[in-house]
């Protein structure tokens, strides 16, 4: 396991896998956040966040977490390892909340400095209407990964804490072996 593509929706866990992940499998952590984002919740030029995408995935090692997935193709052929956080809305909407609510005013260890946390009915909004496209293409992504990936679609907190679990048993182990799909 050297270079682990993370994707999921809002509040899915991304980051807090990541981290997880990261620390265990001593591998650098790429947030997605600080692409998107300048400090000051200054969004970049698309053709920006596309060349700092493409950059970050042509290291050697790495956990990469979150969208532009006008880069995921790339990032996809270069990951060994894809996993796929499927949580309920319900679920998600929740951890958005609770993540306002917690860091408000504050920013977030996956943010760049300067960026807040802060309620939005516009994010809200985001969450609920990209539900079900961000559904279909995380689905045709995973569909059309070869065989030469290992793919974890992880569909509940259960399964994410199992997941972390055996990881860390694999890891120290120096044994990962071939999940079912």
């Amino acid at each position: 396991m050297q270079r682990v593509m993370i994707i999921g929706q809002p509040g899915s866990g991304k980051s807090t896998l990541a981290r997880a992940l990261g620390q265990a499998a001593r591998l650098p952590v790429i947030h997605i956040d600080h692409i998107h984002w300048k400090p000051g919740w200054q969004e970049r030029a698309r053709a920006e966040k596309t060349a700092m995408c493409l950059e970050a995935q042509a290291r050697p090692e790495w956990v990469f977490e979150g969208g532009h997935s006008t880069t995921w193709a790339d990032r996809a052929a270069r990951a060994d390892t894809v996993i796929w956080l499927d949580l309920p809305l319900w679920l998600r909407g929740w951890r958005v909340l609770k993540r306002t609510l917690r860091y408000y005013g504050r920013t977030r260890p996956d943010l760049p400095e300067n960026c807040p946390e802060q309620f939005s009915w516009e994010f809200y909004r985001f969450i609920w209407t990209t539900r079900q496209s961000w559904q279909v293409k995380a689905q045709a992504l995973v569909d059309g990964l070869g065989p030469d990936k290992t793919v974890y679609h992880l569909q509940s907190p259960r399964q994410v804490r199992a997941f972390m679990a055996n990881m860390r048993t694999a890891l120290a182990q120096g044994n990962l072996g071939r999940p079912h799909r």
